[in-house]
């Protein structure tokens, strides 16, 4: 009998990881921007949003749940470029007749063909974005008399750079086409997909797709255009 282990790593198996972790990601990305968009309530509310997010349980929470982000951010990875690599050395191995996209439950589009280089572009995107608003780009916080860090001026001053502003809305574009293929394809992975419903399920990708890349695009460029890294300081007499 085969280890759980060995049928988990199996083609079917790794399948089977991508699909779960990349509910798990879908998931927190939708969060995330839900969390994001406080950014257009004010400062404050975003700030005390991220100082929630870091305080909660004695700070525990926000490790806890990093470090079992990470994991389903690696196994998602993993598994998907092990998937992605076995079905191209079957393609090499069997060959094509005819170079045209395939029909039916393969639904090869232009977002499925990209999946392969948007997904290290997404991951790039990642650890820049740690890095800036994380850590300040290695520099310390601006803290006031309670304690919360002023984030807000954070986000404001990375978006307010042309470059990043762009390579984000390009990272978030790369991410709509990852969703409007991993949305529906994870079903599919896990079994839940058939002929009847998986029309459905397309066109559901679509929808979460765009909403989630245009809610992150707008972000990157209000702020450019309009974001005041001072207005905590302005709305709070310099406090």
């Amino acid at each position: 009998m085969a280890s759980f282990g060995s049928t988990m790593w199996s083609s079917v198996g790794k399948k089977v990881i991508t699909g779960l972790t990349g509910f798990a990601l879908i998931g927190f990305v939708a969060v995330h921007l839900i969390g994001n968009m406080t950014l257009f309530i004010g400062p404050h509310a975003f700030n005390e949003y991220a100082h929630f997010l870091e305080t909660a349980a004695h700070g525990w929470l926000i490790y806890a749940f990093e470090a079992f982000l990470f994991v389903v951010f690696v196994f998602h990875m993993v598994s998907a470029m092990t998937v992605a690599w076995t079905d191209k050395r079957k393609a090499r191995a069997t060959g094509y007749k005819y170079a045209k996209d395939a029909g039916g439950k393969s639904r090869k589009t232009f977002a499925s063909k990209t999946m392969v280089y948007s997904g290290p572009v997404i991951l790039f995107f990642v650890i820049a974005h740690i890095f800036l608003f994380k850590f300040n780009g290695g520099n310390p916080h601006e803290v006031d008399a309670d304690g919360v860090k002023n984030l807000y001026k954070v986000v404001v001053l990375a978006f307010k750079g042309v470059g990043f502003s762009i390579f984000t809305v390009v990272a978030m574009i790369l991410l709509g086409l990852h969703l409007r293929h991993g949305f529906w394809s994870a079903f599919q992975s896990l079994g839940w997909a058939n002929d009847k419903y998986l029309p459905l399920l397309v066109n559901a990708s679509r929808v979460v797709a765009v909403l989630l890349a245009i809610g992150f695009i707008i972000i990157p460029i209000i702020l450019f255009l309009s974001g005041d890294p001072d207005a905590l300081q302005t709305t709070t007499g310099g406090h």
